[in-house]
């Protein structure tokens, strides 16, 4: 019997993809967001294709917002934008 891939819809262009192949956007219970490069850290998670236009479209339509419930600043995307960039180059 095939291995069931669990599939994730990113917040920014709404593709469902396999969860290995997306980047996990963290909220803690702190109300911190980062990304979770390992996808195990605790709290509420939303998923994010690893393209940076997805990122843009994301701040464009708020999908990060809704997903948390929360109004997110735009420096907290310009953190993510250059933790993006970081994992990019590696």
């Amino acid at each position: 019997m095939a291995k069931k891939i669990p599939l994730r819809q990113c917040v920014g262009c709404g593709e469902m993809k396999g969860k290995k192949e997306m980047l996990r956007v963290l909220k803690t219970p702190e109300d911190e967001i980062c990304l979770d490069a390992t996808g195990k850290k605790n709290g509420r998670g939303a998923y994010i294709c690893r393209q940076k236009e997805c990122l843009q479209k994301a701040r464009k339509n708020k999908g990060l917002e809704r997903s948390f419930k929360m109004s997110i600043s735009p420096e907290v995307y310009d953190t993510l934008e250059k933790e993006f960039d970081q994992l990019e180059t590696e």
